[in-house]
């Protein structure tokens, strides 16, 4: 998921931190907005869900990487 956000969108990724966590807690946060939660929705995100979010989130187009 981390490498197809940034295949997509790298223009628009300043950073991505990764911080490990316990019980199968996944969260993706763009800026200060939560835009995907396992605990919220009680399943693992399907391919491209996240980067379809983040999309909507920062109102862009994929940009493919140079």
């Amino acid at each position: 998921m981390t490498s197809e956000l940034l295949e997509k969108y790298t223009a628009n990724i300043e950073t991505v931190t990764l911080i490990p966590s316990g019980g199968g807690r996944f969260e993706v946060i763009a800026g200060d907005e939560l835009i995907y939660s396992k605990k919220a929705t009680g399943r693992h995100a399907e391919p491209g869900e996240v980067a379809g979010l983040f999309a909507k989130v920062i109102g862009a187009e994929a940009v493919p990487a140079d």
